[in-house]
């Protein structure tokens, strides 16, 4: 039956949301600074459990669907666990009238109706996030009941689905690609998703390594999401205008109207939520100003259970708490004797340090180059007894030299890289048993071998190495720091570029990043152009992700 499968279910899926709680409640958190996702899922849905537990034990899905709906509604913390109880209320409801036992159709049914009112709740939704997710095992579910897959087969594919999905996230949403991580609510929910399912089709849970025992494929689209996952302190409160999470539950006098009320909470801040029905309603927004938005309130009903959160000081904290955490974990261990400190701009150079062996990436570039503090900090995260920092800019050079100066607890070198690719070379030289002293030796000579180009835009009328007028907007090829290259059309220039440095001294392999301002479709078109100019040059191409220059390549 469908209703004792809810309630067997909905709490295995919920206790593996609350063991997990706090490595969600750990991931950079986009696009609102909301530090707290797993924890207010997880009380969001706790509560659901509590109001299900109450009912007696023949309760019909009419009922099951009440009490999901008011218990994730009164329990409802935070912009997600806010949103979750709308997904919640939609699945609830599509699900009252379904057959017994349910079908694919009737789980595509429930989620095409979750879609529905979650997206109605949420003014402005935000691709990357968890109404993403929610919108694709949606898609995946109503493929399913139009193929007539069995309810196995279909809930299986949901959930791989829902996995890829917050594997995708970054991809979507572009302040969770520049950091490295996937949307912590989406992610969240896809732990919901994975346990409650494999609770209903009879599989144990392994809620230590965060989910389920399934098939290939799931593991597969979980390993990938998780692939994706990193936990980092995060300082950056740029482009947060507000300070207060506003959140607490509203009884209503008499009916009003909800999109006036919407567009005064919208006045007041951003992540406006009015959720609920009359008289009973879940309000939520971002403001600088609560008791402006408590005093408006309360001119048209009663407020309780307020909830006024400064999630500036929450992100101090949770960063503390992960440096904590993470330095706990280093001395747990003992120091190797050489570790690595790398800059990179964009979040596929930072994926391919580290699997070279970088432990610390330090974000920053051209136009924002990181401080000696920053470098300083970073070396002091990496549990070596030395380490080698890799600036990857001559704008940085001075500061990661100041860095190393300035550490007093360990060996600190610099290996004067210029470029990312140079850093991938160096990184190459690097044998096992080396110190510090042979190590900064051998980087340094395997990086002066490198000759790399860049091409990016002018920002300001100037002129090439030959003395040619480059206006602004032009694009311009940089060969081994000299502009020889200007011309209209990125993939024209580059080719260029290639070309000229093949001429003065011919090269075997090619290492070629794209930027972010280069789509997946004009890379592969470009890649396709270099292998017929040079069918003799192996070509390595990367999504770099790197701002500003759409292309960084490197020749050896």
């Amino acid at each position: 039956m469908i209703t004792k499968t809810i309630r067997t279910c909905f709490p295995i899926a919920v206790a593996a949301v609350s063991e997990k709680a706090e490595e969600i409640n750990k991931l950079n958190v986009f696009p609102v600074p909301d530090g707290d996702t797993g924890t207010n899922m997880s009380l969001t849905l706790q509560s659901v459990v509590k109001e299900l537990s109450a009912l007696p034990a023949d309760a019909d899905m009419e009922a099951i669907a009440g009490a999901i709906t008011h218990g994730s509604l009164m329990g409802a913390r935070g912009n997600s666990g806010v949103i979750t109880s709308q997904i919640l209320r939609g699945a609830a409801e599509g699900l009252v009238g379904a057959t017994d036992p349910a079908t694919s159709a009737d789980v595509a049914a429930a989620l095409r109706n979750a879609v529905k009112v979650a997206f109605k709740a949420v003014r402005k939704p935000v691709e990357g996030t968890i109404l993403t997710v929610l919108r694709d095992i949606s898609t995946k579910a109503d493929a399913c009941a139009k193929a007539k897959d069995t309810l196995e087969d279909a809930l299986d594919a949901i959930v791989v689905e829902a996995y890829q999905s917050v594997a995708r996230t970054p991809d979507l949403l572009p302040v969770l690609k520049e950091n490295g991580v996937v949307d912590s609510g989406a992610f969240g929910f896809a732990i919901f998703i994975e346990n409650f399912v494999a609770a209903a089709l009879g599989r144990t849970t392994e809620v230590s390594d965060f989910s389920a025992t399934f098939e290939a494929g799931t593991d597969a689209a979980r390993d990938a999401a998780l692939d994706r996952v990193k936990i980092e302190a995060n300082d950056d409160w740029e482009g947060s205008e507000y300070t207060y999470c506003n959140e607490f539950l509203f009884k209503a006098d008499a009916p009003f109207d909800e999109d006036e009320c919407l567009n005064f909470l919208a006045s007041m801040g951003d992540c406006e939520l009015l959720v609920g029905a009359y008289p009973d309603y879940k309000v939520h927004v971002h403001s600088n100003t609560p008791n402006l938005v408590l005093e408006h309130m309360l001119q048209l009903g009663q407020i309780y259970e307020v909830f006024i959160h400064n999630m500036v000081m929450e992100s101090h904290e949770r960063t503390e708490k992960i440096h904590a955490d993470q330095d706990a974990a280093a001395a747990a261990e003992p120091a190797k004797p050489l570790g690595f400190v790398a800059v990179a701009a964009g979040s596929g150079e930072a994926d391919i340090l580290s699997s070279l062996g970088v432990d610390v990436v330090v974000f920053g570039g051209q136009t924002m180059n990181p401080s000696t503090a920053d470098i300083l900090e970073a070396v002091g995260r990496v549990n070596a007894e030395a380490v080698i920092v890799l600036p990857n800019n001559g704008n940085i050079r001075m500061a990661a030299e100041a860095a190393a100066s300035a550490c007093a607890d360990k060996k600190v070198a610099v290996v004067p890289t210029k470029t990312v690719p140079q850093a991938f070379a160096a990184l190459f030289a690097v044998l096992p048993d080396m110190g510090i002293d042979e190590a900064v030796e051998a980087m340094t000579e395997a990086a002066g071998d490198v000759r790399d180009g860049e091409v990016t835009t002018a920002v300001r009328d100037s002129q090439a190495s030959d003395g040619s007028p480059i206006h602004a907007g032009d694009v311009m090829g940089i060969i081994n720091d000299s502009i020889d290259v200007v011309g209209s059309d990125v993939k024209a220039v580059t080719l260029e570029c290639i070309e000229r440095m093949q001429a003065e001294e011919e090269g075997d392999s090619l290492t070629i990043l794209a930027g972010s301002d280069m789509d997946d479709e004009a890379f592969e078109d470009l890649v396709a152009a270099i292998e017929e100019a040079h069918p003799d040059l192996e070509v390595d191409p990367h999504r770099g992700e790197q701002p500003l220059y759409p292309v960084i390549f490197s020749i050896e």
